[in-house]
């Protein structure tokens, strides 16, 4: 009597258990927020989805994504996601230079390699990325999650330019937040507009800018091609984006949806990756077939040079700001050398 009264106990106990556990993963289980600044079919909306579904097959949250738009302005869903009405956000590192100094970084001229095997190489192991930057992220109320390429910067103008010279008075747009964006376009002769993306059709429309850079997969999807009638491949850097999370939220979970939210960026970091160069490749093949008028030119080693020799003041300015830019740059050119020697 006792042995099954024992039993029995036990089988009460076990499911009172099993009970518990259930409920507590029911009471866990939350809606987390995602804004990001393009759309889900473009390279941070690939990254934002392949994060999402990772979450939602190994838990019980879920994410709703909200794209380019949808909450506002770049600077809007930065505030929001620091402010904690945002969990999670996306967000090109072009934005980010004026909440973030340290991210303009990711913006200067003549720094990043154009060969992808290169620029992998140094997004998986870059010590600038991976340990200098997350505690910067933390002192502005943000967890680092991802930083990644998205493709090389091509330039839309509607007259053909081969020189500074031929920049001179050019109205280029440029994304608002970034001080070395502005700076660059001097530097190459040009008269930088920042200007909200949102702005930017109707200012190549009216004539009110000569031009604006992006990679081609945002060109082709947005019609720009059509709105300008040159592209211009200069060689001076890429599109690159960011993933964060707000750190009072990230910093109060628990530690099995820390390790859950650490896997679901490297999931989505690797899918980004795979796919960036395929967009790249797409946006410019989409060009070509359904644009065939559209001139493209690539500037030859030669063209590109005066272009490199003006990008060193913008080097050197950026290093000049802080002794905390200056620590950094060094460290990412380590990286990047080390990047092209692993990559040979």
């Amino acid at each position: 009597m006792k042995k099954r009264m024992n039993l029995k106990a036990l089988k009460s106990l076990t499911a009172a258990v099993l009970l518990i556990a259930a409920t507590s993963i029911s009471l866990y289980a939350a809606e987390w927020k995602y804004a990001m600044g393009e759309g889900e079919s473009d390279p941070q909306g690939i990254y934002a989805m392949a994060f999402k579904n990772f979450i939602e097959e190994n838990s019980r949250h879920t994410i709703k994504i909200y794209p380019v738009g949808s909450l506002g302005e770049e600077t809007d869903m930065m505030e929001q996601t620091k402010a904690g009405i945002l969990q999670f956000l996306g967000q090109s590192t072009g934005y980010m230079g004026g909440t973030i100094p340290e991210m303009d970084l990711f913006t200067l001229p003549y720094v990043m390699p154009t060969d992808t095997k290169q620029l992998d190489y140094f997004f998986k192991h870059s010590k600038a990325i991976n340990e200098m930057l997350p505690p910067i992220f933390n002192e502005h109320g943000l967890e680092l999650l991802s930083i990644f390429p998205e493709g090389e910067m091509a330039v839309t103008t509607f007259e053909e330019f081969h020189s500074p010279a031929d920049l001179k008075g050019k109205k280029m747009r440029v994304m608002p937040g970034s001080p070395i964006l502005v700076e660059t376009y001097k530097a190459f002769g040009a008269s930088p507009v920042p200007m909200t993306w949102g702005d930017l059709i109707g200012a190549l429309k009216t004539n009110m800018v000569d031009g604006q850079e992006n990679p081609t997969v945002w060109i082709e999807a947005y019609d720009l091609d059509n709105l300008t009638k040159v592209l211009t491949y200069t060689g001076h850097g890429h599109f690159n984006a960011s993933a964060s999370a707000n750190k009072k939220f990230f910093d109060e979970l628990g530690e099995r949806d820390k390790k859950l939210i650490r896997s679901a960026a490297e999931h989505a970091h690797k899918i980004i990756l795979e796919e960036a160069e395929k967009l790249d490749a797409y946006g410019i093949g989409r060009i070509v077939r359904t644009n065939p008028d559209y001139k493209i030119v690539t500037l030859t080693e030669k063209e590109r040079a005066p272009f490199k020799e003006a990008a060193k003041a913008v080097q050197k300015s950026f290093a000049s700001k802080s002794a905390s830019n200056k620590k950094i740059l060094d460290q990412m050119m380590a990286d990047l050398k080390e990047a092209e020697a692993k990559t040979k």
